[in-house]
Formats: C-alpha cells, sequence, structure tokens
C-alpha cells in the first residue's frame, strides 16, 4: 500500500504538466505576487503606525483605481493566452506584433485613466464617506492615477515572458520594484533620510516609482539578441484585425475584472459609510486575506500559460493536467492558511500591534479577529473561483467569464446596501454577502471547468503552411526522368 502511494506522489509530481512542471512555471510568480503583498502589508501597516484614518483611506482609494484600471489590464493580460498559443503552435514570429497592439491599445487608454484623479474626492463624497476621510481617499487616489500608464506598459511587457513560460524574469523584476517601493515608503511616510514627512501621499507617490521602475527593468530585456525570432523590434505596429481579436476576446476577460473589482469597490464604499473603525477593521482583514489571495494569482497565471500553450500545441489532456494539479496546489495552501485564521489569528496582526497605538489597535483587534472568521470559509472558494477562471482564460473561454460577470457582480453590493440602509445590519452582514459570492464564483467557475467544452477553443489563426514554388518544365522533365 505504501508503495503504491509513493509511486502515485512521485508519478503526479514528475509528470508533464504534473507538481514540479506547474511549480517551475508557477512559484516565480508566486513569489512575485508575494512580494507585491508583502509591500501592500508593509504598507498598510506603515501607514496604521502613521494614522488610522490613513489605512481606512488607503484600501477604498486603491480599489477605485485598481477598477478603473481593470478593464484596459484585463484585455492586455489576455496577451498572456495569445503569446502561450503562438508559442505551443510554433508562430513566435507572430508574438512580437501582438505585443504592439498591447503598447498601441496602452497609449490610447492611458490619458483616460488619469482623469480619475481628478474626481477622485467626488466619488467619495457621493459615497457618504466622512470629509476628512473623503479628502485623504481623494488624495491618495489622484497621485497613484500616475502608476496607471506603467501598469498597463508592464503588463504587456510581462505578459511576454509570462506566456513563453520565462516566469522568472518576471519575480526579479517584480521583487526590485516591490523593495523599491517598501524603501520608499519608509523613507517618504514619516520623513526619513533628510525626505519631508508626506504620510499617505508619500506612501502614493513610492508605488508610482516602483510601478515606472518595472517598464524601465523590462525594456532593455526585450531586446536581447536571444528573443531576435519574436520580432520583438516591431513594437510600433499597428495590425487592424490583430487589435480587433486582442480586444474581441481581452474585452470581456477586462470587463469582468471590471465588473467584479467594482463590485467589490463598491462593497468598501458602503462599508466606510459605518464608520472609519468599521473601514479600518475591514482593510486590516483584507490585508491579511491577501496573504491566501495573491499567491493564488501566481498559480492562476502559471496555469493560463500551461493551459495556452498546450492548447495552441493540440495537447488538451496535458492542458487539462495542468488545470488539476494547479488547483490542487492552490486548494491545499488556502486550506492551510484558513485554519490558521481561526485558530492563529493574532499571529497575522502581530506586526500592525508593534507601532500602534494600544487603545486604538485592541479596539479594532476583535472586530478583525471576527472578520477573518468570513476569510476563512471563502477562501477555499476563491483558490476554486481563480484557478478555474484561470483555465478557461487560457484557453480563450473570456465570453463566458464575462457572462459570470454581469450576472454575479451586483450581489454584494446589492445585498449590503440593502442590509445597512434599509434593515439597519452591520459590518457583519455586509461580511456574509461578501462570503456568500465568494461561494457563488467559485461552484460556477468549477461547473464550467467540469463541461469540459474549453478544451476545443483556439484564439490564435490556424498556421499556413509554406507552400513550395511552382517547378520549371526542365525540373518536372528531370523528375520524369
Amino acid at each position: 500500500m505504501r508503495h503504491f502511494l509513493w509511486t502515485g506522489i512521485l508519478r503526479w509530481w514528475l509528470r508533464p504538466c504534473g507538481g514540479r512542471h506547474v511549480l517551475a512555471v508557477a512559484l516565480p510568480l508566486v513569489i512575485s505576487s508575494m512580494s507585491w503583498t508583502l509591500m501592500s502589508f508593509t504598507d498598510r501597516m506603515f501607514l496604521l503606525w502613521y494614522d488610522a484614518a490613513c489605512v481606512a483611506a488607503a484600501l477604498p482609494a486603491a480599489m477605485v483605481l485598481w477598477s478603473v484600471v481593470s478593464l484596459p489590464l484585463g484585455v492586455i493580460n489576455f496577451i498572456t493566452t495569445l503569446v502561450g498559443q503562438y508559442e505551443g503552435a510554433g508562430l513566435r514570429h507572430r508574438i512580437g506584433t501582438i505585443l504592439a497592439q498591447g503598447y498601441w491599445s496602452a497609449m490610447l487608454v492611458a490619458p483616460v485613466l488619469l482623469i480619475v484623479g481628478a474626481v477622485g474626492r467626488w466619488i467619495f463624497e457621493l459615497s457618504g464617506h466622512e470629509p476628512h476621510l473623503a479628502g485623504l481617499e481623494a488624495e491618495y487616489l489622484r497621485i497613484s492615477s500616475f502608476c496607471a500608464p506603467a501598469m498597463l506598459v508592464a503588463g504587456v511587457q510581462a505578459s511576454f515572458f509570462i506566456g513563453r513560460g520565462e516566469t522568472r524574469r518576471v519575480m526579479v523584476v517584480d521583487v526590485s520594484a516591490a523593495l523599491i517601493n517598501l524603501i520608499l515608503d519608509y523613507l517618504w511616510i514619516f520623513g526619513r533620510g533628510g525626505f519631508p514627512e508626506m504620510g499617505l501621499a508619500g506612501a502614493a507617490w513610492a508605488s508610482v516609482v516602483a510601478q515606472w521602475s518595472k517598464v524601465l527593468m523590462y525594456s532593455p530585456q526585450m531586446f536581447s539578441f536571444r528573443y531576435r525570432g519574436y520580432r520583438l523590434a516591431d513594437f510600433w505596429r499597428l495590425e487592424i484585425p490583430l487589435m480587433k481579436r486582442l480586444w474581441y476576446y481581452g474585452a470581456p476577460n477586462g470587463t469582468q475584472w471590471l465588473l467584479e473589482n467594482a463590485a467589490f469597490t463598491v462593497f468598501l464604499l458602503l462599508v466606510g459609510q459605518l464608520g472609519e473603525e468599521a473601514a479600518a477593521a475591514t482593510s486590516l482583514a483584507i490585508n491579511v486575506n491577501l496573504l491566501a489571495f495573491i499567491p493564488l494569482l501566481g498559480v492562476a497565471m502559471g496555469v493560463t500559460t500551461l493551459v495556452a500553450q498546450n492548447l495552441g500545441a493540440n495537447l488538451p489532456h496535458r492542458a487539462r493536467r495542468a488545470a488539476l494539479t494547479g488547483f490542487q496546489l492552490a486548494a491545499s495552501y488556502t486550506a492551510a492558511l484558513a485554519a490558521l485564521y481561526v485558530l492563529v489569528p493574532d499571529a497575522f496582526l502581530f506586526p500592525y500591534r508593534l507601532g500602534a497605538e494600544v487603545e486604538q489597535f485592541e479596539r479594532l483587534r476583535d472586530l478583525v479577529v471576527a472578520l477573518l472568521r468570513f476569510v476563512a470559509a471563502y477562501c477555499v472558494f476563491d483558490a476554486m473561483s481563480v484557478i478555474f477562471a484561470a483555465v478557461l482564460r487560457g484557453a480563450g473561454d473570456t465570453p463566458f467569464l464575462l457572462r459570470v460577470a454581469v450576472y454575479t457582480a451586483a450581489f454584494p453590493g446589492v445585498v449590503t446596501w440593502l442590509g445597512i440602509s434599509l434593515l439597519g445590519f452591520g459590518l457583519m452582514w455586509a461580511w456574509g454577502a461578501l462570503t456568500v459570492w465568494a461561494w457563488m464564483l467559485g461552484l460556477i467557475f468549477w461547473w464550467r471547468y467540469l463541461q469540459g467544452g474549453w478544451q476545443n477553443c483556439r484564439v490564435i489563426e490556424p498556421e499556413i503552411p509554406e507552400i513550395a514554388p511552382l517547378a520549371r518544365p526542365e525540373e518536372l522533365a528531370t523528375q520524369a526522368r
């Protein structure tokens, strides 16, 4: 019995698209994601040490920015699928052109995104936030909106490496940028090293510098001699049919991101109506939840890459194996963290306690511990939702992702609003609605995966075989002899 068990584990680990293969692609992306989780964690920790109102303002403002960036960024993120399928099909010469369509998209959309920062105060005041909190949120959003163009350009660059499975380069860039952000956070929030004390504005400017540093780090790598067959010098080339295909499949992907992030942002804005304490507790609970959620995104990107490459190579059985392996890894990780959230919640809150005022932190502590029980109840379903949505994205089944978002995105906001505004319920009701929404998404995407139709999806044009030139008459005569 023990022999069969170890044989099964070894086979699961060594086979193509098994544990070792998936981790080789996904682990650098997990480290990349975790580096930004650590950055976000310390960012909120520094802001809590500085002023609790700042940490209450940072998350809603960041979510507003993320919501408006998510549509174009979702389109650009779909380049990963196109690169992966082109790579799997052996059509490398088309990859430079698809990257060009991403650069054009970023250039055309970026000016619109910058406008968001100018209307931030109106957004938060309309949401019913206290004037002091709304002012802080507007300041953070105004500055951090300059991150948007860098996020789009760096997204195109990262999609090239992720789509090829060359994820270690992405890891190095992301970790380096996160370290830059972390150092600048400390210097600019508190006014260390000769810099003026900027508080919340310092945190926002640190994010801007870190995002643009990624663009600068990626750019020289992409023009290495080793990538000459990918025609990356065609970054200026606008190809309308390919642009249409990118947006045809990418826009549903981006709209799904937009609707789900907008739904979560509406949830946060509604929670903000319950007061600064409820907003701060929610911000801390979400920040702790990032320890479970963000690594899922790294595994999901790895799964998307392997699914795309294997479908492009017409190996659907390996794409299916990559999907299951990715889910097994993600579910195991989130289940372990769910148990720790319930059993030892103070272990996750300890860093926040260090620099905060004792009375202020103790008022938040019991509330955050209660919210972490909701996180524990839904984080395995988050794994189900994120991984199986990544499988559909790698196949190109993005219209289904859009339909799910359209039908379900309003749920947390509507239910939270009904409970808070009409029925007089509080924070626990709002988090209950968030939990049920996570359960719904996980089960829906799992069901779609089980249907299996995604295995027949392709988003690249079929390869055009090379036709030999017509033979001359004398050559035909020689062949006949």
